[in-house]
Parts: structure tokens; C-alpha cells; sequence
């Protein structure tokens, strides 16, 4: 099937300004392609006959929605209810047990580098029934996310705990991580995407998920007795899968502002990241004697039993008790924990942290380039309210900007929403979830694997391109086709273009996109071109 108009048509157009909202429909379908992941069979109708006020109003109040149907789908995912603990207890410690025994007997066994063993310069072996067990926890926590994207009818609170979940990101691929974020979504991120941003912030703080990803467990008073002795004797910590480490040194940056005798177990990483990317922005005001005090006023936020997936704990032992001052505020001596919730208060409720949230949530909902007075509006609500998350959300849902024509497809999807949107838009019927995160994956978005801590780009720059498009038109041709394992979108009778284009694109459809899916010789042929659409890659 020649596909190359298409592609070409879907480069040009989604670099192109956004189309015009000429009926009820359009903008309906806009408000599920930006509160939600898009429309489902029937959903516009719905909407329509409720409103689109009534409806907004009704998806910032999730706890509201009967959202019963997921609990069945949710069934057979094992570990997704499960504490980091738990996790610990029954799936990471027996799977690393089962490694170090494992290499314990290839040294007995055989003689280094035999290829027998797998761990010299044989060929790999396959992973063992422990180690598939133990990635069951990442693998669940992803069909969960799917999903959950594909049938909660709390849309916008999945929206939401997409959103701020990449902006406080953490890699499943750093150590203790992939079995503590379960835990870190379920329970510090999703039940406060609406609520207060100063909660959400310090839950965050808090998580072991953060402080291990971001290292804060390891911080330290660089004058505290875990450190070097007189006579230059390492001191040494429990180390996150057992046994004793050294104190880390600081991180480069930290190195070249301080120089040589730079404090050896102060580590910045958290300080720094919670000033850039959670809270002030990169042009938020601070400088870099205000992220060493923020990093001494959370020195001792660490980790209860990291190994076995314990709790936030304070340890006063390692918490440097001097005096911080951070951004012209004064935190006294001896304050201990408080002196890390002062900083986390002052973050929060600083113009800069405003502007900041402002401007990434109305670039989520409304274009790459948002509109500076809706900027401004919702800077304002987040100050009025305190941080009021369900307000300055609303505030961005219910303006003109957002519901104009100028924002109209002005987003482009993700490869996240891009899988979300076509199963929603089909209606299928998803009984194994598995192979659809491999496939979110191979268009170039592994879920909760975003390496740094900056997230995935919340723009198309990082989306779009030929041989993504083509990626994409590939797996619609499979969904569409009965090819994509455990997925299903059932028959399809109507062989006709234009009820096909109006169902999934709307009458906006260019005449390229239009020639092109005419051209189609059979339905699924014509559902995939149609899904493949430059128009479809929008939202």
C-alpha cells in the first residue's frame, strides 16, 4: 500500500497552523482529545447532551464519576495494590537472592568466563522464571496505566496523574526504583493531581521514590560524625540493597562551584532539580548558594530500610543543624525536619513556582506556545487559591483560549496518546495489555522510563517526524488489520471513506488525507490510513 502522500501530507500539516471550530461536534471532540485521551464510540453524543460545562465540571470532581468498570479490567494485575514492602518482600529481594546464588554457583561450578555461566563471553542466557517475575511489577504497573487511559471514565484525572507524574519523574531503571514506583503513582501522585500543590510537593519530597532517584537519602551534613574521621577514615552508611557504603561526593556541578574542598556529603542533585523542574523554573530567581542551602535544609530526609521498601524517615543524625537562608528567607538553626518543609513552603508558594505551573499546564491543554494572559489568569488563580490544583486547572479548561479555534489540533499526541486515542476512537477491546506497552515503547516512549529527571517534552518537536509517522501507520495497519495480540476492534462493515473520515477525523479532513484514504481497497486498509492521518496525530 503506497503510503508516502500521507506521510508526507502528516510532516507539512502538523507543522501548519491549527483548523477553525465550525461546529458542536469539533469542539466536543476537542474538550475529550484534551480533558481525556480522546473520544470513544458515543462519547460525543453524551457530551452533547450534557454540555461541555457540565461535563468539565464533572471530570474535576473524579471522585464523583462511578468509575466501577475498571476494577474488573484491573483484576488479574497482581502487584498494582501492592506496598513498595510487599513488592520488596515478595518479588526484588527473591529475585536478587536468586542472582547472587545463581553467580555463587557459577564460581564454584565453572571457570571465569565460561559461557556456560552466562556471565563471561558466552551468550546470554534467557532470564529465569524469578527474574521475569520480578519485571511483572513494571510490566503490570504499565498495563495498569494503559489501561486506565483507554477505559476510566475519570479521564481528566488520568490526564492529570500523566501530567504530573512526568513532571516529577522518576526512571524505573535506577535501582531500588522499579519497585518503588507503584507505591509513588498510586498512592503520592494520583490522589493529588486536584488538591493543593503544596501537599503534592511534599508528598513528592517525601516518596523513597524521589529521594532515591535524586539521591537525597544519601545526603548528609558534610561536618556530621558519618563522615571522615580526623585521622581521614571514610565513615560508612548502609547501602540501598544491603551491605555498608561510603558517603557519596558531591555532584560535578556542586564540585566546580565549590572547588576542591567542595563537602563531601552534601549531594545537591534534589536541591537543585526541585528549584529547575518542580517548583521556580530555570529562570525562577534562584542562584546556586540557594540550591546548597535548600540541599542543607533537606540533609537527613532519607529512606527507612531502602532493601526492604521502607518509608520516609528523618534522620537528625545526618541533618546539618546550621542556618540556611534560601532565597532571602531565614531558616533558623536547629529546626531539623521543619527546616525542609520551610523550604518546601517557601518553593511553593513563590510568583516564580506560579508562573511556572501556569505555564506548563496550559501548554498541556492548550498549545506549545501558550497564550501569556492565560498564563497570567491561571498564575493568578494559583496564587489566590494557595495552589489550588483543581482551580487553576479549571480556570485553564473554562477559558476562551482553550476552547478557540487557534488551539484545535494545535497539540500533537504523544506515542502514549497516540496507542490511547486509536483504541478509544475504535472501540477496542483490550484482553492483554502486554504486547501494547511494547508497542508504546517502540514509537519511542517507554512508560516510567524517562532517564532524566526532566520527563518526556511536552512538545511535537519531540514527536514528530517521518520515520515516527511511518512507525505509527505501521501499527494502525496491524490494529486495524486483528494483528496487534490481545487487542481487538471487531468487524468492520462500512467500506465508506467518508463515514470512515467523519467518524475518526471529523469533515476538517484535507483533500490529501482524503484521496489518500479513498484510494484504500478494503475497510481495515481504510481504518488504518484514517488512524495514520496527519489529522489523527493531533489533538
Amino acid at each position: 500500500m503506497k503510503q508516502s502522500a500521507l506521510l508526507i501530507a502528516a510532516v507539512v500539516a502538523i507543522s501548519t497552523s491549527a483548523a477553525t471550530f465550525p461546529t458542536d461536534e469539533q469542539a466536543i471532540a476537542h474538550v475529550l482529545s484534551r480533558a481525556g485521551f480522546g473520544a470513544r464510540p458515543g462519547d460525543i453524543e453524551r457530551v452533547r447532551r450534557m454540555g461541555i460545562q457540565r461535563y468539565l465540571d464533572e471530570q474535576l470532581h473524579p471522585e464523583r464519576i462511578n468509575d466501577g468498570g475498571m476494577r474488573a479490567r484491573l483484576d488479574g494485575l497482581a502487584t498494582i495494590g501492592l506496598s513498595s514492602q510487599q513488592i520488596a518482600d515478595q518479588y526484588e529481594l527473591p529475585q536478587l537472592e536468586a542472582r547472587r546464588q545463581k553467580k555463587q554457583d557459577a564460581r564454584n561450578d565453572t571457570a571465569p568466563g565460561d559461557p556456560s555461566t552466562g556471565l563471561g563471553t558466552g551468550p546470554k542466557q534467557p532470564p529465569d522464571a524469578m527474574q521475569l517475575r520480578a519485571n511483572s511489577v513494571m510490566v503490570e504497573l504499565s498495563e495498569q496505566k494503559l489501561l486506565r487511559a483507554v477505559y476510566s471514565e475519570r479521564q481528566l484525572q488520568e490526564v492529570l496523574t500523566d501530567f504530573w507524574f512526568n513532571h516529577f519523574n522518576v526512571d524505573a531503571r535506577k535501582g531500588a526504583d522499579r519497585f518503588l514506583l507503584t507505591e509513588y503513582e498510586r498512592d503520592t501522585i494520583r490522589p493529588r493531581v486536584l488538591g493543593k500543590f503544596r501537599d503534592l510537593l511534599g508528598a513528592t519530597a517525601k516518596s523513597p521514590a524521589m529521594l532515591f532517584y535524586l539521591d537525597n537519602w544519601m545526603s548528609a551534613d558534610p561536618n556530621g560524625p558519618h563522615l571522615p574521621d580526623n585521622a581521614g577514615r571514610p565513615r560508612m552508611v548502609r547501602g540501598p540493597f544491603g551491605g555498608r557504603v561510603m558517603m557519596p561526593p558531591p555532584p560535578r556541578a556542586a564540585q566546580a562551584n565549590q572547588g576542591k574542598n567542595a563537602p563531601r556529603g552534601l549531594n545537591e542533585n534534589y536541591g537543585r532539580e526541585l528549584m529547575e523542574l518542580h517548583t521556580l523554573g530555570v529562570d525562577g530567581g534562584y542562584t546556586q548558594k540557594d540550591v546548597t542551602e535548600v540541599a542543607r535544609a533537606l540533609t537527613g530526609w532519607t529512606i527507612d530500610r531502602p532493601r526492604q521498601g521502607g518509608g520516609f524517615v528523618f534522620n537528625p543524625r545526618i541533618h546539618d543543624p546550621g542556618q540556611k537562608v534560601v532565597l532571602g528567607h531565614v531558616i533558623k538553626a536547629g529546626g531539623g525536619e521543619s527546616d525542609g518543609e520551610q523550604v518546601l513552603d517557601i518553593l511553593a508558594r513563590h510568583p516564580s513556582t506560579a508562573t511556572f505551573i501556569a505555564t506548563k499546564l496550559s501548554r498541556r491543554f492548550v498549545s506549545d506556545v501558550p497564550p501569556p494572559a492565560l498564563v497570567e489568569r491561571a498564575a493568578a488563580r494559583f496564587r489566590d487559591t494557595d495552589g489550588d490544583l483543581r482551580e487553576v486547572t479549571r480556570t485553564i479548561l473554562t477559558s476562551p483560549e482553550f476552547l478557540s479555534s487557534v488551539s484545535y489540533r494545535a497539540k500533537v499526541k504523544t506515542p502514549f496518546e497516540f496507542v490511547v486515542s486509536a483504541l478509544r476512537a475504535t472501540g477496542a477491546e483490550v484482553q492483554d495489555a502486554r504486547p501494547l506497552v511494547r508497542e508504546v515503547q517502540q514509537l519511542g516512549m517507554p512508560l516510567y522510563m524517562c532517564q532524566p529527571p526532566t520527563g518526556y517534552k511536552d512538545t511535537g518537536d519531540a514527536w514528530i517526524n517521518t520515520g515516527a509517522l511511518v512507525s505509527r501507520m505501521n501499527l494502525a495497519l496491524r490494529l486495524a488489520a486483528g494483528q496487534l495480540r490481545g487487542t481487538s476492534v471487531g468487524s468492520l462493515q462500512s467500506s465508506d471513506a467518508e463515514a470512515m473520515i467523519e467518524r475518526y477525523i471529523g469533515s476538517q479532513a484535507s483533500d490529501a488525507t482524503r484521496a489518500t484514504i479513498t484510494k484504500a481497497t478494503d475497510a481495515p486498509k481504510m481504518l488504518a490510513l484514517t488512524l495514520g492521518a496527519p489529522e489523527f496525530q493531533r489533538r
